[in-house]
């Protein structure tokens, strides 16, 4: 890595404390809004406080991975410009409330997340489903989606130096994933199944405490980013492969420059640099965060995670 290289990705990194407040204020923004069965106003309100935070920001930034299309989306739409245009220059992967559903039924795993690259690098992934299997660290290398699950268990066990019975794999509880779910018994491995939100199962392949050693499954292509960012950060691997419907998303990708739309995409390709990171913050109660809590004098407090190259660090704060 060149000396300016280095100076780049430091650069960067100096950015995670301002954007640590921006998913920290969205988080209590959403708070009113958790159970009262409207996710729209909950996804308003953290979009509206993201925007407004980020424009504050030296840097010179556009959104890559957002609420949708301009004509969608008035706010943090794809290819809008943030910051004060001083500072870096970079590519910003947003969610502003992952899990708007579970929010507004006030169920547990909503997530405010951020990811942040130097510009140019981060994959514009539209808005459709993309296979995703991910692992954390020490069986990085192991995974390959042109295989079966079954092989890719194996070469992850392997790697672990474990055998392939006393897997745990994540996998979202969807009828799409039942051959999925029925190839992990058949090697008599454990499937932790979730409702939503698998940023946080790919996360939690590179988190011993969690105990899960892999995530596969279909989910949006957006989130795949965002994982993808936080597993490079982490030490973790992951690949995707979109899956488009029709032939007007094949053509959607096309334009968006993805040259080969059914190709596996390695971790490198959808994140192309080292220098990034991952910020979140919880906003219900979940397995890797605690939600926004409210205490009788009105303070708020939150619990956040971060991730840069090399370093993680869980983070909690009154407000």
């Amino acid at each position: 890595m060149t000396e300016l290289q280095v100076e780049k990705r430091q650069d960067i990194q100096l950015l995670t404390s301002e954007f640590l407040k921006v998913v920290q204020q969205a988080a209590t923004a959403v708070y009113p809004w958790i159970g009262r069965g409207d996710k729209n106003k909950a996804d308003g309100a953290a979009t509206k406080m993201m925007r407004d935070a980020m424009g504050h920001i030296d840097m010179d930034a556009r959104i890559v991975i957002g609420e949708g299309e301009m004509d969608e989306a008035p706010m943090l739409y794809i290819g809008e410009r943030l910051g004060t245009g001083n500072g870096s220059s970079v590519d910003i992967a947003v969610d502003p409330v992952e899990g708007t559903t579970l929010v507004s039924k006030g169920q547990d795993n909503s997530l405010a997340v951020i990811a942040v690259a130097k510009q140019g690098t981060l994959l514009h992934a539209p808005d459709m489903y993309m296979e995703k299997i991910a692992v954390g660290t020490k069986a990085k290398g192991s995974i390959n989606l042109n295989v079966s699950l079954t092989e890719n268990m194996k070469s992850v066990a392997l790697a672990l130096g474990k055998d392939v019975s006393e897997l745990t794999v994540m996998i979202q509880d969807r009828p799409r994933h039942d051959h999925l779910i029925k190839q992990v018994y058949d090697v008599g491995a454990k499937v932790r199944m979730f409702s939503d939100v698998d940023i946080t199962g790919a996360i939690s392949t590179a988190i011993d405490e969690e105990d899960v050693d892999l995530l596969v499954g279909t989910g949006g292509a957006p989130e795949g980013v965002i994982a993808a960012v936080a597993l490079k950060c982490l030490g973790g691997d992951f690949q995707g492969r979109l899956v488009p419907e029709n032939d007007e998303e094949f053509a959607r990708c096309i334009k968006m420059g993805i040259a080969d739309p059914l190709a596996v995409l390695t971790m490198d390709e959808i994140v192309k640099t080292d220098a990034c990171f991952f910020v979140a913050t919880g906003i219900t109660n979940g397995s890797l965060l605690k939600g926004v809590r409210k205490k009788e004098d009105g303070k708020m407090f939150t619990h956040s995670f971060i991730a840069t190259k090399n370093h993680s660090q869980f983070i909690e704060a009154r407000h």
